[in-house]
Parts: C-alpha cells; structure tokens; sequence
C-alpha cells in the first residue's frame, strides 16, 4: 500500500499547495486595487535583453495620463530605491518609495496615524515622510513617532503620518516601508540623470469602472505614443490585472502539473508493487486455490477474488493517503502565507486512479491464479 499512500498524498499536497499558492498571489493582485492598471517602462526585447529598469517614463507623463484621458480617475507614480534608514542608534535597510498624493487613492491605502504628503510637500521638495506600521513599531516601540525626525541618506525626514497596515505586495512589504514625495525622492535621494523630467519605476492608474479597463489602455497608449514620438515598438508595457492574474494562472498551473505528474510516479510504482505481492499471494495460496477450484469454484470466481483483494488494497492506499495528502496541506498552510486549499477535484480523481490502478495491476496475478490447475495445486502443496 506504501507506494500507493506516498502517491495520493503527493498529489493531493501538491495541488492544494498550488491551488493555495494561486489563491494567494491573486490576492496580492487584487489588493493593489480596484481597476488599476499598470505602465512600465521598456518592453519585452528590453527585458530578455537587460534586467535594468529601462528608463522611457517620467513624472510629466502622470499628470498627462490624468489631464487628458477621461476614463482614468487617478494616476500615480512610484520611484523606489533601498536605503538605511536611521533613528538615533538604530539602523536599519528598507525600500524607499517616492510617489505623489494621489497613492492612497490609486493603490487603496488608509492612514491610521497623521497625514499623507500633500501636493504642496512635493512642489517643494519637502522632507517629510509616511511611515508603515510594522516600521513604526520597529524603530518607536510604544513611543509615538508622529513628529519625529528619521534620517534617509544622512537627511532628515520628518513623520507626519502612519500607514495602515496592508502587508506584503508582490515583493514589498509596504508595512515595512517608507513613503516619501517623489520629487524629493528624484532631487535629494538618487539624483536627476533624464532630461525630460523625473524618471519614474513605474506609473499606476485608477479606471473609473471595469468596462472602461480596455478604453484607457487604449487611450493611455496613444497618448504615451505621441508623447514620447514613438513610430516603431512602444518603450513602454501597459499591464491589467487581469493580465497578471492570465499570468499568474499559467505559471501556477504548470508548476502544479509537473509536481503532481512527478507524484503520480508513485502511484505507478503502487501499482507494481500491489502485482508483485499479488503474484507472490498467489504462490503462497496455491493450495487454497486448488482446493476452492476442486470443490467447484471456476475460473471466473478466483479471477474475482483477487481482482476484489488488489482494489481493496489500492484504495484503502488511496484513503489513507488522502488522510495524509489533506493533513499536509494543513501543515504548509501553518508554516507559510499560502492558505489552506483542499481541491475536491484533486482527491476524486486521485482515489478512482488508485482503485484503477488497483484493478489495472491485479488482472495479471489474478488471471494466473484463475488459470492454475486445481490437480497441480493440491500436489504442489
């Protein structure tokens, strides 16, 4: 049954696993917010060719997305680099992010604490800062850090407000973070080094409503198009979350079909093992079926009998590896962010293979049982 068990479990872990995986990362996506789309620089040559941002967006194309593209409600920019960020004795590396006003209402944040940087803090290249929760808790303990001074690169920020919390988003735990206006973010952090204004990472807009999702791509498009005098292949990728989530499916999906088709290896390796002591049942039985065949059993009758034993086996293999394979998924869902997903699907299909298997490899053992001649039987004995 070993082999059937490490089969069934395998599967049904490694489905739930990746079920749970892609029920996660979707909600990473969904919680970027609602109808939001979003431009990056360069396009797909540059990114085979190079792992560098390539830098084709700047600040300037933001405030014409918002300007002249009627089905965007909001636009925002982000300009992140990692830096030590200091508070009196304590230091410590986290992702500083330069980005405008218009971030809580584009990405769905709250402020639990002071305010966000107004529009006036970025015009002027104010050093102040949003701090997230987790951040705030680190560096000030119980102490409240609205007021106090943070150092960024040897200047001084100071706390005006607190996120709330929101956790890890594709990468960036933005409760551990540090938001800044992104025009002192370009200015006094990294430094200008475009002509045409602030470089950004990324752009992100708020749609006003799902139907409007395809009519934005395609104005905001045009618009970047004549903007930045494109002929050729646009220096820029505009990204749905829709197609994120297209994405974000497929490479799920594949992981978990390669890890549950090595799995399945297993159940292959039940199944022989179940034809092996079959066949080694059926020569330590001899004399019982030689003697059930010389009182009046036929062939058909011991062929049944065995073929009934094999699929037993096979699927009380399969139930108790359900035990385990559902047991598992448990047990991940409790040491990781991936939450707990027993796919009913994985769990049918994975006990009828075992009985199948069952059946498959107890025809063999069982017809040479059935065909045992009941003369020869008894005297082998």
């Amino acid at each position: 049954m070993l082999g059937v068990i490490i089969g069934n479990a395998s599967i049904i872990t490694m489905v739930g696993i990746g079920q749970g995986g892609q029920k996660f990362v979707i909600k990473q996506l969904e919680s970027l917010g609602t109808n939001v789309l979003f431009v990056r620089p360069g396009n797909q040559e540059t990114k085979r060719i190079t792992s560098d941002s390539p830098r084709t967006l700047v600040l300037a194309d933001s405030k014409a997305i918002m300007a002249q593209v009627p089905t965007v409600e909001a636009v925002t920019a982000e300009l992140n680099s990692r830096q030590l960020v200091t508070y009196k004795n304590q230091n410590t590396n986290v992702n500083v992010i330069g980005t405008t006003p218009s971030f809580l209402q584009v990405r769905e944040f709250d402020i639990s604490q002071g305010r966000f940087f107004s529009d006036i803090d970025v015009k002027r290249n104010n050093q102040v800062t949003v701090i997230g929760a987790k951040l705030a808790q680190k560096l000030f303990a119980n102490h409240n850090p609205l007021g106090q001074y943070l150092k960024i690169k040897n200047l001084s920020f100071q706390i005006v407000g607190i996120l709330g919390e929101k956790g890890s988003n594709l990468g960036i735990n933005y409760d551990e973070t540090t938001l800044i206006p992104i025009t002192t973010t370009a200015n006094r952090i990294i430094g200008r080094t475009s002509p045409y204004g602030i470089e950004v990472n990324y752009l992100t807009a708020a749609v006003k409503n799902k139907e409007s999702i395809d009519s934005a791509v395609f104005q905001i498009s045009n618009l970047l198009r004549l903007r930045h005098k494109i002929i050729g292949e646009d220096d820029f990728v505009i990204y749905t979350q829709k197609d994120a989530m297209k994405t974000v499916s497929k490479i799920t999906g594949t992981l978990t079909l390669m890890l549950t088709a090595a799995a399945a290896i297993s159940l292959i390796v039940g199944g022989i093992g179940i034809m092996n002591i079959m066949l080694v049942s059926v020569t330590e039985r001899t004399k019982e079926i030689g003697l059930r065949k010389a009182i009046g059993a036929t062939q058909q009758d011991i062929l049944t009998q065995f073929i009934i034993e094999s699929v037993i086996i096979a699927i009380t293999g399969g139930v108790i590896g359900t035990i385990l394979g559902v047991a598992g998924i448990f047990i991940v869902a409790s040491l990781t962010v991936i939450e707990a997903v027993i796919y009913l699907p994985a769990i049918t299909i994975s006990v009828c293979i075992s009985g199948g298997i069952g059946l498959l490899f107890g025809v063999f053992p069982a017809r040479h049982a059935a065909k045992l001649d009941p003369i020869v039987a008894l005297r082998s004995t």
